[in-house]
């Protein structure tokens, strides 16, 4: 049986009498489900959280999809690493994680691996998605500066010269704060997760086993304008992109290897190889819960998203992930990031 949709899990907790006795029965008994209930909640905690703010907007569904931290009041954040890497967030919010950044990594010498210069999705069934490992799976995951969003009364941001139809008032403004942390990669826990999912994970290449990585994203800020609805009317933000440093191993080692691992799925690890540098950033996508296709914003390559009732769009300037999101067409979310000022 396939695995119940995101939007089954989430319907689970906010309306449970109107998911199917099959579905319940399923996740009752499903531990990938049960995994994907625990992100569920989570997202509602966020939501709960917004509503306590002074800026009034319900954005349970729709914000939380966007953004794995909607609007609200300073807060730390630790989440399954899994679930937020999948997100749009990674695109939208830079909640993809970690550390001090370019000034701390140059003084230790460390070697610049990844810095995001373009997003590109990767899609597949969710049910594939699910079978990914969390990033503690495969080593030592230590955050040192964690994922803090809080309202302010201004923010520094590119905002539209025109409002879309149906978008009013003034918006609430939002500070992203940078978040950070350290990896070290381990061979044996590599292995015990591989062998949990019936495979054998093969010799890690020389250099990889106890290796150090260094992840940072953010600072950034949101503007987001509320509607009648669940969904947001209109979100606009901007965050530093991500960037990775190594203690000494290539991109390329690491992501060989990853992909190499027969438990990685294999339209997701193929999509990943096709990665060629350190460049770009994977924006996952289910494909039973959002479209997504390219597009142009200003000259350089985009990604649109359609999900849960929103259009986004999602773009790489100036070492910046910039993202367009609300209850618009698509046509309105690319005019709206196209007209920016």
């Amino acid at each position: 049986m396939r695995h119940p949709t995101d939007g089954t899990l989430r319907r689970l907790l906010d309306e449970p009498d109107g998911v199917a006795d099959t579905d319940r029965a399923h996740i009752a008994d499903c531990p990938i489900c049960q995994d994907g209930l625990d992100g569920a909640r989570a997202d509602a905690a966020f939501a709960a959280a917004a509503l306590d703010t002074a800026f009034e907007v319900d954005v349970d569904t729709a914000w939380t999809r966007f953004s794995a931290a909607g609007p609200r009041p300073r807060m730390r954040v630790t989440s399954r690493w899994r679930t937020r890497l999948r997100s749009p967030v990674v695109a939208i919010a830079g909640a993809a994680v970690l550390l001090t950044g370019a000034g701390a990594a140059a003084a230790a010498d460390w070697l610049q691996i990844f810095h995001t210069e373009r997003i590109a999705p990767i899609t597949a069934p969710q049910a594939e998605l699910a079978k990914l490992p969390e990033l503690e799976e495969f080593g030592d995951l230590r955050i040192t500066e964690k994922l803090s969003v809080r309202p302010v009364d201004a923010a520094e941001l590119r905002l539209p010269r025109e409002l879309p139809r149906g978008v009013t008032g003034e918006p609430g403004y939002f500070v992203i704060d940078k978040a950070g942390g350290t990896f070290t990669f381990s061979a044996a826990k590599t292995a015990r997760t591989a062998a949990k999912a019936g495979a054998t994970a093969p010799p890690a290449p020389p250099g990889l086993d106890g290796s150090r990585f260094m992840l940072s994203a953010g600072p950034g800020a949101a503007a987001v304008w509320a509607s009648e609805h669940e969904v947001p009317a209109l979100v606009v933000a901007r965050v530093t992109a991500p960037t990775v440093y190594s203690s000494g191993v290539p991109f390329a080692t690491v992501r060989d290897y990853l992909t190499s691992l027969t438990f990685i799925p294999d339209d997701v690890a193929a999509q990943l190889r096709a990665f060629s540098g350190g460049e770009t950033l994977p924006l996952f996508s289910s494909v039973e819960e959002k479209q997504t296709s390219p597009a142009d914003v200003g000259g350089r390559p985009a990604t649109l998203v359609t999900t849960g009732g929103m259009n986004g769009v999602v773009w790489v300037e100036d070492g910046q992930i910039n993202a367009v999101a609300g209850a618009l067409t698509a046509d309105e979310v690319l005019t709206v990031a196209r007209e920016l000022r």
